[in-house]
């Protein structure tokens, strides 16, 4: 049995000989086929290096759970791999258990774009810095996803990481963090310019007004329940009463265009319907006091029954 239902990933960073590229690239291939078969796999990625700055190959194993993560990493096959490639590596791996804690819906609401100038001559000593941070934020709560994309001369002069998390207050209280800024103040030395930028997924404008002032927004899993609460049935009744009987019918538009012309008209209905409906349900949204899990209970029950009642009665209808 799992102890976690949420998923995580093995991170592992190793140096290849240059002679040996090729080889450790058919040898991951061969790895891939092998970890595949093990229970909770879902998913690799390979990251080759990209010179001068990147000179890592960086391997990223996606398991369902904490314990087949480690099933793997203990594991004869696992060993017997790494033996085979011993030859083309220099010096030791790093290899990082990071928690996926999204055992849901992976998209993040709230994301942080972090830039940064590093000094010339500076960019070994910044990487194993990030290496650093990549480390404390995996503990931080409500982190979704890391990625740090590398400076590229002549192209993109700066590195930068993309922090996604769960919500804007999990995100604010890990960027304000003694832990974080006694790291950031580690770097200093190291860095030239820095600034960060707030990116918030799509919906957050529909739901501005429908949570006290200071208070989190709402988890990316209210907000798409209620999103899907106003769009079916405008889809619905748009189809129903016009664009069957009037576009396909009377104007006889062919089916990409009139199927264009309702998701505008879907779009900017719900754009009106998505604000009401949170206001309404600020009190699931943004729920107050101790009884928070019973709330977000209550709440999606309400909205399932919803969507069950209008599915009976368009089913119905036709």
């Amino acid at each position: 049995m799992s102890t976690s239902a949420a998923s995580v990933s093995i991170v592992t960073q190793t140096t290849v000989r240059p002679e040996s590229a090729d080889a450790f690239a058919r040898w991951q291939g061969d790895t891939s086929t092998v970890v595949a078969t093990f229970p909770g796999f879902i998913e690799q990625r390979l990251m080759p290096p990209h010179p001068p700055l990147q000179v890592d190959w960086v391997i990223l194993q996606r398991f369902d759970s904490l314990d087949h993560a480690r099933r793997w990493l203990g594991s004869p096959e696992r060993q017997s791999r790494i033996e085979g490639a011993a030859p083309m590596l220099v010096g030791r791996d790093d290899v990082h258990i990071v928690t996926d804690d999204a055992s849901a819906a992976r998209t993040a609401p709230v994301s942080a774009v972090i830039s940064t100038r590093v000094k010339p001559g500076m960019e070994a000593e910044y990487l194993r810095w990030e290496r650093k941070v990549a480390a404390a934020q995996s503990r931080a709560r409500g982190l979704q996803g890391y990625r740090l994309e590398p400076a590229v001369p002549g192209v993109q002069e700066d590195f930068v990481a993309i922090l996604r998390f769960d919500s804007d207050a999990n995100l604010q209280a890990w960027l304000n963090s003694p832990e974080r800024q006694a790291l950031v103040e580690e770097a200093a030395p190291l860095t030239a310019e820095f600034h960060a930028r707030m990116v918030q997924s799509g919906f957050e404008q529909w739901f501005r007004n429908a949570t006290p002032e200071g208070v989190p927004s709402p988890p990316a899993w209210k907000m798409n329940m209620i999103v899907l609460l106003t769009l079916y049935p405008t889809v619905f009744l748009w189809g129903l009463l016009i664009g069957t009987p009037f576009l396909a019918g009377t104007l006889k538009l062919d089916f990409p265009l009139a199927l264009f012309i309702g998701n505008v008209v879907s779009v900017l209905i719900t754009a009106r319907l998505v604000p009401f409906a949170a206001q309404k349900l600020g009190w699931w949204l943004a729920p107050a006091g101790d009884e928070q899990a019973a709330v977000d209970l209550k709440g999606a029950g309400l909205l399932a029954a919803a969507y069950a009642v209008m599915i009976l009665v368009f089913w119905k209808v036709l």
